[in-house]
């Protein structure tokens, strides 16, 4: 994740609260979905942007994960995202995704 986009991440939070901020991920494989998602959850671990040594613990989900993919209205989905969806490692992103909130998620569904 870049500076930029951490910096947005950190002023959300300390706008709306971090339990009130949902971070949703379109990366296109798992490792580098994995590693934006520990930069929300646990820091940034390259330790050079806004969050380093800063664990957010946010909810963070990949576009393709059931629980943002059932929250949207399917036909726009398939529109707009299927193609991808049929090329990508959807399990691989899945796996890497769940592996990180359990990890360094600290709030609930």
């Amino acid at each position: 994740m870049d500076l930029e986009n951490q910096k947005r991440v950190k002023d959300a939070c300390d706008k709306y609260s971090p339990e009130n901020v949902v971070i949703v991920l379109g990366a296109a494989e798992a490792e580098a979905a994995g590693l934006a998602a520990e930069t929300v959850t646990m820091g940034d671990p390259t330790f050079a942007g806004p969050l380093a040594n800063v664990s957010l613990g946010l909810r963070v989900y990949h576009a393709f994960e059931p629980q943002f993919k059932d929250a949207v209205n399917a036909d726009i989905f398939e529109e707009q995202m299927g193609m991808m969806e049929m090329v990508m490692e959807v399990d691989e992103i899945i796996e890497e995704m769940t592996e990180i909130r359990e990890e360094g998620c600290k709030f609930e569904d």
